[in-house]
């Protein structure tokens, strides 16, 4: 964070000075994860169900703690504040005010937002210091807290935006507008919350509507919900994708052996040719964006050819591609799931040459009056992809195999497992070299499966 002294903070948190001087300054990073504060730092308490910080808030001052923002006084320097979480967002109001020179990129989407913010991340910092940290940072706490690690030095900001009704991405521009916003795509996540596609569209839209005139709007042209946001902004829009009439477009797209896209990259009078290393071919729509929002701030095109060729998977269980010591491949994209990234997910797995294609999935959640549909959906896909051996891990799974049972002419194997020990104990019994295992459910749900089949150096 920027340098700030207890009584600035004070200011524009509307928070109390305990304990300390008006002019001891912040000069570190902001945590609520006391194991994390460094010198100078700023340590948040926030009062859990569970875990109260105000606990801690010695321990993060004897760690290096500048001070301790708080509900009540911790004996500690620090402020006292009515509500940490609406404190945090004042305070990264007032960091991005104190910083002109700072770009801000926002994203959002009902997949592949985590995946593209990293290549966004990747391909901006080959322009200046760029901050985009691994994770899915893009709720009312993880947002406020990104931002607060910009600096002086920092010239791009991107920025996850994450929803679960109307009104949110509204909220999370109140606190850091973009000048670059990007809408991905609009799928079933979410139906729970947003009760139909065009529902998440309208809540998704919110980004768009808060860019400036002066800023640009990275739109998908290939998806009809995403490109019919347009009229909702005044900012300038480059449209990504495949279409004929994306700014930013994608021709020949042909998948290697294991399932890494190539296209040729047009924009404006100038096209070249993109080999990607990363796996899916999905991934195409989430280079494209980055490109857009690449090619949008002024990096040469021949600049962000080459670099898309080099940008690869940085957060965690998201399309990660391993090759264990057995000849057996392994994708675990296990951080999350809903029908449109399990479709994807899928694909890829379909498009990977492999002498048995394996798919072991989990519980998609939030999906609403949806759920037993958005499940069967995926076991049709994958029987009519042809996957071989079909494992639903748990018994609100169970559903997808129901759905992959209705399509005629698949001849693979439907497999239920009870829990994730059963599944992982299923999958390990019969692998051999060449088979391409794919892992895929909602958070946790089969992060034990793909942490069993993962080399014992290679596990988290």
């Amino acid at each position: 964070m920027i340098r700030m002294t207890l009584d600035e903070i004070a200011k524009v948190t509307g928070g109390r000075l305990v304990n300390a001087a008006p002019s001891v300054a912040v000069t570190g990073g902001v945590e609520y994860d006391s194991r994390k504060i460094g010198p100078g730092g700023l340590f948040v308490a926030f009062e859990g169900e569970k875990v109260d910080g105000h606990a801690y808030a010695a321990g993060a001052v004897t760690a290096g703690a500048a001070a301790v923002l708080s509900t009540r006084d911790t004996g500690q320097p620090g402020v006292v504040v009515e509500e940490p979480l609406a404190a945090l967002a004042a305070l990264a109001r007032a960091v991005v005010e104190r910083l002109p020179r700072l770009t801000i990129v926002g994203l959002t989407g009902s997949s592949g937002k985590t995946t593209t913010k990293d290549y966004i991340g990747q391909l901006l910092a080959r322009q200046g210091e760029t901050i985009a940290p691994a994770g899915s940072l893009n709720n009312e706490l993880g947002f406020p807290y990104t931002v607060l690690r910009a600096t002086e030095q920092t010239r791009f900001l991107v920025l996850e935006m994450g929803a679960r009704g109307i009104g949110h991405i509204r909220y999370l521009c109140e606190i850091a507008r973009p000048e670059v916003g990007v809408v991905l795509n609009i799928g079933a996540a979410h139906l729970g919350e947003f009760g139909s596609v065009e529902g998440t569209a309208r809540a998704k839209g919110e980004l768009v509507e808060a860019l400036p005139a002066t800023g640009v709007a990275v739109l998908n042209a290939d998806d009809p919900l995403v490109a019919g946001m347009a009229p909702r902004t005044a900012a300038r829009i480059v449209r990504t994708g495949e279409a004929a009439e994306a700014d930013v477009r994608a021709t020949d797209v042909a998948l290697d052996a294991a399932g890494r896209a190539s296209y040729q990259m047009h924009f404006d009078d100038k096209s070249g040719n993109v080999r990607l290393r990363v796996a899916g071919r999905h991934q195409v729509a989430n280079t494209l964006a980055a490109a857009g929002v690449a090619l949008s701030l002024g990096m040469p095109f021949e600049d962000v050819v080459a670099a898309l060729g080099e940008i690869g998977i940085v957060s965690s269980r998201r399309m990660d591609v391993f090759v264990r010591p057995d000849g057996v491949t392994v994708i675990d994209d296990s951080y999350n799931a809903n029908p449109s990234s399990t479709a994807a997910a899928l694909r890829a797995l379909a498009a990977m040459t492999g002498d048995r294609r394996v798919a072991v999935l989990g519980y998609m959640a939030e999906l609403g009056e949806h759920e037993r549909s958005g499940h069967e959906e995926a076991g049709r896909l994958a029987a009519e992809l042809q996957i071989d051996r079909l494992v639903a891990v748990a018994e609100n799974a169970r559903p997808i195999l129901d759905g992959a049972r209705t399509v005629q002419g698949w001849t693979g194997e439907a497999i239920f497992a009870a829990d994730q020990a059963a599944a992982l104990e299923i999958v390990r019994g019969d692998l051999r070299a060449g088979d391409v295992v794919l892992v895929k459910g909602s958070r946790y749900r089969t992060w034990d499966v793909v942490d069993g089949l993962r080399p014992e150096e290679g596990r988290p």
